[in-house]
């Protein structure tokens, strides 16, 4: 039985290329040779953690970033048909997502976004410099079972471990997984404020908001 090594190849290719013709091109390649519409969609999402990797380095950009992951959606979309029909639409998971209140830098939250939609969560970005009641708010009303913070100065740092306590106050805290991250941000506070998830960057993310997920 065939690997499929070369339309794999050719598929994380594609995805750092970040073009959407050349992404949907190899995905359609690769189901032409026979390749089941989840190998595909597992290949793409591997491709999607190395662009999330050349980010890091400096070696691609925001709206690389952003074209790969509209790339791999219009992929994903054309293989639905191909898909079992138990998985047609179905997500991980429903994550908020949002700079904390007071901070407006979310370069590295949007990042984060988007690799997670493209590991099959289904993503709420709140944006930048969001009140804390929102974030309380996705988790009773919206029905968000995970919470990415982000907090990119030391002086907002603080409004993450608000964020835990209002949830234990509102009796959330055993319905979702909190996840904190940016630039001031370690495992150590990390685990001070009692967030279920820290991680360094945007392509580590997605692994550790799966593994969460047990």
């Amino acid at each position: 039985m065939t690997s499929f090594e070369n339309e794999k190849k050719a598929i994380a290719a594609a995805m750092v290329a970040y073009k959407v013709p050349g992404i949907q091109k190899a995905a359609a390649d690769a189901k032409a040779a026979g390749m089941e519409a989840t190998e595909i969609i597992e290949a793409m999402g591997a491709g999607m953690s190395e662009v999330g990797v050349l980010f890091e380095r400096g070696k691609l950009f925001l709206p690389h970033v952003l074209s790969a992951a509209n790339g791999m959606s219009a992929a994903v979309k054309a293989l639905e048909a191909d898909l079992p029909k138990d998985q047609v639409g179905v997500k991980l998971a429903k994550v908020c997502m949002g700079t904390v209140e007071g901070d407006v830098h979310d370069i590295g939250k949007s990042i984060c976004s988007t690799m997670l939609q493209c590991g099959g969560f289904d993503v709420v970005d709140l944006g930048r410099d969001v009140p804390s009641k929102d974030f309380i708010a996705q988790v009773k009303d919206n029905g968000c079972t995970m919470m990415g913070l982000s907090a990119l100065m030391t002086t907002t740092m603080t409004v993450q471990r608000d964020i835990i306590g209002m949830l234990k106050d509102a009796g959330l805290r055993d319905n979702v997984k909190v996840m904190v991250g940016g630039a001031p941000v370690t495992q150590t506070w990390a685990d001070k404020i009692g967030a279920d998830c820290y991680s360094e960057s945007a392509s580590e993310q997605v692994d550790r908001a799966k593994a969460l997920l047990g």
